[in-house]
């Protein structure tokens, strides 16, 4: 996860908005599910989610359905599957990964290039690279939303959604919805791939209202 050097707070921060909140909470929601295995009470808040009868909606439900089934223990046996292992999980949940086969490439340094221009730093209790994908759900969220400073303008979003996040994260989201071992990870992986569709046709619907 990241964290952010000290901002005043201004009035237009908080100008958010109610569409681009519940994106903002949406973006968080897969950050923390994806960022460690949800315990019982995070279950238990994604057990009462209620999405409406679109694809988004549908995959809501999906995985409301399953965190009510889940249990802390196993959900926890499948998160270290996924991404942890001996070794290493099923999945590497990185951007250098989907985008070269590697790990620490390019696109790491991009990232921590576009951070440091933000403010932005990795925290100092953790160790994983800054371009996985629950930090990257976590930042896009707070661009949104202005935790680390005013709010992103609309250009700006796209900008770090098209450099940062639309190049791989669909496909990680769909390998998430197929792997061996994902379970609630399935369907929080249909959800992640459904927020990432809509989210790039509306960046590409702004882009055709704007030219």
């Amino acid at each position: 996860m990241t964290q952010e050097t000290p901002m005043t707070t201004t009035a237009q921060q908080v100008q958010v908005m109610e569409e681009d909140r519940l994106r903002a909470d949406l973006y968080n929601f897969l950050g923390l599910l994806l960022s460690a295995p949800p315990e019982q009470m995070l279950l238990e808040q994604t057990a009462g989610l209620s999405g409406d009868e679109g694809d988004l909606g549908t995959a809501i439900n999906a995985l409301a359905k399953l965190a009510s089934l889940s249990k802390p223990n196993t959900v926890e046996s499948e998160f270290n599957k996924l991404f942890i292992g001996m070794g290493r999980g099923e999945l590497l949940p990185y951007a250098s990964y989907y985008l070269t086969g590697f790990l620490n490439e390019k696109p790491l340094a991009l990232l921590r290039r576009d951070m440091a221009a933000r403010g932005l730093t990795r925290a100092q209790n953790v160790y994983e690279p800054e371009d996985n994908i629950a930090s990257l759900m976590e930042m896009m969220g707070a661009l949104i939303v202005g935790r680390f400073g005013e709010p992103a303008g609309l250009a700006d979003q796209k900008a770090f959604f098209n450099k940062h996040i639309g190049p791989w994260a669909s496909h990680f989201f769909s390998d998430l919805e197929s792997a061996k071992n994902s379970v609630l990870y399935a369907a929080v992986g249909a959800v992640g791939r459904v927020f990432m569709e809509i989210e790039t046709e509306g960046y590409r619907m702004s882009a055709e209202q704007s030219a």
